[in-house]
């Protein structure tokens, strides 16, 4: 270290050891405030604007329906830039794909492609993700019956649902998704879906593990 390094570095420790001979026995920290004047309370209205997420049970999800015909068209203007004109082309990731007799093999081939027709667990998190996050550019623009829609022609391009079913509250839940037993509810801080004190409401942004 030179000289002058030294020389600052002991005239700082002097510093320190004079400021803390000079303060007062016993002496503490002011308090933080209970507040700090920033900001208000949410409002209901905006509390429920937000709280829209939907468990893979299907709670949560909103009255409507779709059907496979027209989510053709709104994946068309709103989603086919990113994934493809099928959902198989990209440049985003891929949607739609099944591996042949709906193998899971993610373990051990990372590789495999990650689809909703090949890893998604459940179909009510389609629609729950879709409604949430899509489309990048404006996420929460779509109304409920479009995100009903693009989610039908998902779940029938990737040969989940027929081409003519209708999708509701009510039909949706019920789609058995190929991954759906390779993964395990995360019921931590909960008693667990369908018991008392459990919501079985999860985010379905975060796939659970295997």
């Amino acid at each position: 270290m030179s000289a002058r390094l030294l020389g600052a570095a002991l005239g700082a420790i002097g510093c320190v050891a004079i400021a803390t001979a000079q303060s007062p026995a016993g002496s503490q920290a002011p308090k933080e405030p209970a507040t700090f004047g920033i900001g208000r309370p949410a409002t209901q209205a905006e509390i429920a604007a937000r709280d829209i997420d939907v468990g893979p049970d299907g709670v949560g999800l909103p009255p409507g329906k779709g059907t496979a015909a027209e989510g053709a068209t709104i994946y068309a203007a709103r989603c086919a830039g990113c994934h493809g004109k099928t959902g198989k082309e990209g440049p985003n990731d891929a949607l739609v794909g099944r591996i042949p007799n709906d193998e899971f093999p993610f373990a051990r081939d990372p590789r495999a492609p990650k689809t909703i027709g090949s890893y998604w667990p459940y179909a009510t998190t389609v629609f729950d993700y879709i409604r949430r996050a899509m489309p990048p550019d404006k996420p929460g623009s779509l109304k409920d019956e479009e995100v009903y829609n693009l989610t039908a022609f998902l779940l029938a391009q990737n040969d989940l649902i027929p081409q003519d079913a209708v999708i509701d509250a009510t039909s949706l839940p019920k789609v058995k998704m190929p991954a759906r037993d390779h993964f395990k509810a995360d019921t931590r801080g909960s008693a667990g879906p369908g018991k008392p004190g459990g919501s079985g409401r999860s985010d379905p942004s975060k796939k659970p593990g295997k």
